[in-house]
């Protein structure tokens, strides 16, 4: 396994008592502060036998209030800013922020960039947005993003510097995902290196559930409890035709959480498809003679796909987003054709009814449990920055709210892992074939 250095970076002493009133001991019924040598393993796991002892650098920092903090809240102008794609909860985490640094800390200079990191370009002349508990106060009952979010702008690194320069901010929490967090991690570099005070806090956003340690992204449930929803229309129609299939695709770039999370939830899905585990559509052990077989034996089907499989057949050049996002074939209406296609060729009469409800799922408002989950991320979030910390997402690891350097964060993407046992427990609830490959890899 690769080791990560998961030291977290601070912008220096801290000095200033925290106006958070908590205690310093356990048993007296009161909330207690986070220290610093309070951490967590990065695995639950263990075997026995092994005595390794844990560097810091191998453990994770928890989240929470420090007692002494690095900035004066009545000095600190604090910058939010949301980048990239919709998702469940990104107005959650804004309100959250507000109110904590408002109510908790008393920072009374809060200001919103608009757009994502293209706010901060002086070309697009995009005005900011004051922040207060009164014009954010009920802005989680709503889909999308309070402050707006585009793609790109974050390769802009010197013209984002100068401009925060310029709003004299004092820290900045970036809302997004991967490419969102290089640009954060890009930004606070250049902040290091002309010597500024600024500290650059993120928290991850991805519906797709693919950032790498946390164990779950917001949005991601709320997401889920959405696709269970139209499997369930997709469902109904399948059951209602003789020979009918329901076609659902669902987002998921590169890993298939959302897809293979939805047929756990609903129990009806009969086939789910992902980017991580290969599979032949054709040929005697391919997805349509299962798909078939199916068909012959209880007359319908329900077929999940994410969006990023097939992608290594279908695209024949590679062209990115503004983000820095590989532009993907559009795979949902390729399996569509193609299934169509094959039954076809068989004479057998089928009814194949297809759903795409990428864009009703991630501009919906956050479900309860998500909702409980952006207002303790953004709680962490802003008591990072008031202790001074920089350079690191929050996120939940083992149920314990931790911060994450952004360097080890950005380092790859949480995949569905084939052999383990949510992939497992997939194939348990769905009873498709444990590969649909004509030809079985050599162990």
């Amino acid at each position: 396994m690769e080791e990560f250095d998961f030291t977290i970076e601070d912008l220096g002493k801290r000095n200033n008592k925290s106006p958070i009133e908590m205690s310093r001991a356990a048993g007296d019924m009161m909330a207690n502060y986070v220290t610093d040598d309070q951490f967590i393993c990065r695995s639950p796991s263990v075997k026995l036998g092994t005595q390794n002892a844990l560097k810091r650098s191998q453990v994770l920092e928890c989240a929470g209030p420090r007692e002494m903090i690095y900035f004066m809240p009545a000095h600190v102008h604090a910058g939010i800013v949301s980048c990239g794609g919709l998702c469940p909860g990104i107005n959650d985490v804004i309100r959250a922020i507000v109110r904590c640094l408002w109510q908790r800390y008393g920072v009374h200079r809060i200001t919103g960039i608009r757009y994502g990191y293209k706010g901060f370009l002086p070309e697009y002349q995009y005005p900011t947005r004051e922040l207060n508990p009164d014009n954010v106060d009920s802005i989680h009952k709503l889909g999308g993003t309070f402050l707006g979010s585009a793609r790109g702008g974050g390769k802009e690194v010197g013209k984002i510097v100068d401009a925060m320069e310029q709003l004299n901010l004092n820290m900045l929490f970036t809302i997004g995902g991967d490419g969102t967090q290089r640009g954060s991690l890009d930004i606070a570099e250049e902040i290091e290196r002309r010597k500024l005070k600024i500290a650059m806090i993120g928290v991850p956003k991805t519906v797709d559930n693919d950032f790498a340690f946390i164990q779950k992204s917001f949005g991601f449930d709320t997401a889920v409890a959405k696709a269970v929803d139209v499997v369930a229309s997709a469902h109904m129609e399948a059951t209602s035709q003789m020979n009918g299939i329901g076609l659902v695709k669902l987002m998921g770039r590169e890993s298939g959480f959302i897809a293979v999370h939805t047929a756990l939830a609903s129990h009806e899905v009969n086939f789910v498809l992902i980017p991580e585990v290969p599979f032949n559509l054709e040929g005697e052990n391919g997805f349509f003679h299962h798909l078939e077989q199916r068909l012959r034996r209880r007359r319908h089907a329900v077929v999940i796909l994410a969006e990023g499989i097939l992608q290594e057949q279908l695209l024949t050049e590679h062209n990115t987003d503004a983000g820095g996002n590989l532009k993907m074939a559009d795979a949902g209406t390729y399996l569509r054709d193609r299934i169509i296609e094959y039954f076809e060729e068989k004479k057998m009469d089928i009814t194949l009814k297809y759903i795409d409800p990428s864009y009703i799922v991630r501009s919906a408002p956050a479900s309860p449990v998500d909702s409980v989950y952006c207002e303790r991320l953004g709680n962490a979030a802003v008591h990072a920055a008031m202790a001074g910390k920089t350079k690191l997402i929050v996120g939940l690891v083992n149920n314990e709210f931790v911060h994450i350097p952004m360097k080890a964060a950005v380092s790859h993407r949480n995949r569905v892992d084939p052999e383990g046992t949510l992939w497992r427990d997939t194939l348990d609830a769905t009873q498709q074939p444990t590969l649909m490959v004509n030809q079985l890899f050599s162990a």
